[in-house]
């Protein structure tokens, strides 16, 4: 994918007391939906006790450094104050449970690829790699609005985008298209450091995904609907970041979504856990950076959840595993990277932040699923360098990379709230021609040379549960 992406976590910690409330909390959920009766996922989702409300957010949070690539944002600077440690707890064996069906259908398991660039010229490469060795089924494109009209008026050029579209689909695969980067012409405002910015008018991006759908009749499987608007870096206006503005670029293009195509899954665009509220030092009001719970209770105070099937989320756990909270005290204390463990925050945690935007989305009366868009552990054991602010990329081992990439499948297949969730990333090393500096090359499952890193024969042999 050619979009923001996140950070990862360390040393594995083997978890029965969690395994054991994720079962029981799934044994709850399921029984208060055979009392129900169930919710189907396009059926809105909403249950009749409680209203959307803002939710006041903390506002402690740990430093941040943006980088200016395509992957997610990472926070990289290790505040002073100390934090808890507890004991490390040897990693025991991860076994996935037989589980009943999901409320709102299978469990899809998916990883981002940069279908657009063939391997040798034969743009089946990549989605065998997704089948046959990864035993996945479904993948994700990002699709760049910019790259199909570059210009005002005329034809559009989908070139790039049509042997991706019809390869998925001829190898059985479901396609997640994940769409942004209006192109210039469509927005007036320009600063001195011009980033990704959304139309002046929102009804341009919901006519563009009208004429996507309309050309990829029933072979689009999802569409995620823009990218971490909660950054600058994606949503780069006059006025800043704006919630509600997003919500309504999401009404939107829900309704020419589903006008044409109502199986296509519409999610919502995924936030990034920057953990960080960043204000414009020449304007105070215009914000330039939104700590993520924050900027989704202003999104479900705004009524997002009745224009999506399903709520998008990323997260890359830095240095920590993905079966622990935020707050635990947990400590790693051969890392080098320490964040997570000296200034503890909900940001650093992949298991915090899915299970934290569940609750904000039950508290707000709704029952709508996750779909995790981008998620991963960057390793650059055996490299010289990392690309800067990625230094805890050097905390992760191979072998780390590989056990945390499989248990966080499992656990999010065994908590039962999340429909879909795509690895970042199949191949962003070996198609970005950077080498160690490429952001995106710490998280790819296939190294410089092609060959699979130990992570991809991991998923590989991994059981994939429906």
């Amino acid at each position: 994918m050619q979009s923001p992406f996140w950070d990862n976590l360390r040393r594995l910690k083997g978890r029965s007391l969690i395994m054991a409330a994720a079962i029981w909390g799934l044994v709850l959920v399921l029984a208060v939906f055979c009392v129900a009766g169930g919710l189907p996922l396009g059926s809105g989702g909403k249950t009749a006790t409680a209203t959307p409300t803002l939710q006041a957010m903390s506002e402690v949070q740990p430093t941040a450094t943006l980088p200016s690539v395509i992957i997610l944002p990472t926070p990289t600077s290790a505040p002073s104050t100390p934090g808890e440690t507890t004991e490390t707890v040897q990693p025991t064996e991860v076994v996935t449970p037989s589980l009943p069906p999901l409320p709102w259908g299978d469990f899809g398991y998916g990883v981002a690829l940069q279908g657009v660039i063939p391997v040798m010229g034969d743009y089946y490469y990549s989605m065998r790699q997704a089948t046959d060795h990864l035993g996945f089924n479904w993948v994700k494109q990002q699709l760049r609005w910019s790259d199909v009209y570059t210009q005002a008026g005329g034809e559009g050029d989908w070139r790039s985008y049509d042997p991706v579209v019809e390869v998925a689909n001829k190898s059985g695969l479901k396609l997640l298209l994940s769409v942004v980067d209006a192109p210039a012409w469509t927005h007036a405002y320009v600063d001195a450091d011009p980033l990704a910015a959304p139309p002046d008018d929102l009804a341009l991006y919901a006519n563009f995904l009208g004429e996507m759908v309309d050309r990829y009749p029933g072979q689009i499987g999802a569409i995620e609907v823009w990218n971490e608007e909660n950054l600058n870096r994606e949503w780069d206006t006059a006025e800043g970041l704006d919630p509600e503005r997003y919500v309504e670029m999401l009404r939107l293009a829900y309704q020419a979504i589903k006008s044409r195509d109502p199986n296509i899954v519409v999610i919502s665009g995924a936030l990034s856990p920057t953990g960080v509220r960043d204000a414009d030092p020449n304007n105070s009001e215009r914000m330039l950076n939104w700590d993520d719970y924050e900027y989704l209770d202003w999104m479900i105070a705004a009524g997002f959840l009745d224009y999506v099937d399903c709520v998008g989320v990323h997260h890359n756990g830095i240095n920590m595993p993905p079966d622990v909270s935020w707050d635990e005290g947990y400590d790693d204390p051969t890392a080098t990277f320490r964040g997570p463990f000296v200034n503890p925050h909900h940001s650093w945690s992949f298991k915090s932040t899915l299970w934290d935007y569940r609750a904000m989305i039950q508290r707000a009366g709704y029952d709508k699923p996750l779909c995790v868009t981008e998620f991963g552990w960057a390793s650059a054991e055996g490299w010289t360098q990392v690309p800067a602010g990625f230094e805890f990329a050097w905390d992760n081992t191979l072998e780390e990379q590989a056990q945390w990439d499989v248990e966080a499948f499992q656990l999010m297949r065994q908590w039962g709230f999340v429909r879909l969730a795509f690895l970042w990333n199949l191949d962003y090393s070996q198609k970005g021609g950077i080498g160690e500096t490429d952001p995106n090359a710490p998280y790819s499952l296939i190294d410089f040379t092609g060959a699979g890193r130990p992570a991809f024969f991991a998923l590989g042999e991994m059981p994939k549960i429906p």
